[in-house]
């Protein structure tokens, strides 16, 4: 099996012609990118985030739950089209580019111990939203990646992420960065 290759990236997500394998990246902490994808829906006055419950398997944060779809950008990819690709993989969700809104960029950083060894995360995350309506029963999930999905209410996993609830692995930068992305959206 190949190994997984991935562009490492300086602060601001640019890849500096250097590759590393996935593994390595987590390994040593080094900084690269990722694709990360909240689909949402509007029911009655509020706004919902289909949240996806990770695999157990998960080599971090397993069982937990998490944005709706996300996943490493691979070595050569850029990262709107690897957006599609794990909303597709993930979900089963063929979006178009022109359905996927730019949120922002972000860097994250951690470092973990999970199934016994130490994971280290040093990303730059492309941040998309994709608001198409969605049904769940459309859903195909990705079993070696999620173990199921479910809509939330956004206030509801906001005030988890940041009050640290342990069933999410959201983090808290993350969700504020969407938050006032949507804060932004109802002001047009």
């Amino acid at each position: 099996m190949r190994m997984e290759e991935l562009d490492i990236c300086d602060e601001q997500g640019n890849p500096t012609g250097q590759i590393i394998t996935r593994k390595e990246a987590h390994e040593r902490g080094i900084l690269h990118r990722t694709a990360h994808i909240w689909v949402i829906q509007k029911k009655g006055d509020k706004i919902q985030l289909l949240l996806q419950k990770r695999s157990i398997q998960k080599e971090s944060y397993p069982g937990k739950l998490d944005t709706s779809a996300a996943g490493h950008i691979q070595a050569g990819d850029e990262p709107l089209p690897s957006a599609i690709r794990e909303l597709y993989e993930e979900l089963g969700i063929q979006a178009k580019e022109e359905e996927l809104i730019f949120v922002d960029r972000l860097h994250m950083q951690y470092e973990k111990e999970f199934h016994g060894k130490t994971f280290r995360d040093n990303e730059i995350i492309f941040m998309y939203v994709y608001d198409k309506e969605t049904s769940l029963k459309d859903i195909v999930i990705q079993k070696e990646e999620l173990e199921s999905v479910e809509w939330m209410d956004a206030e509801y996993v906001y005030n988890a992420c940041v009050n640290h609830d342990p069933r999410f692995c959201i983090p808290e930068q993350n969700i504020k960065v969407f938050m006032n992305y949507l804060k932004k959206q109802e002001m047009k």
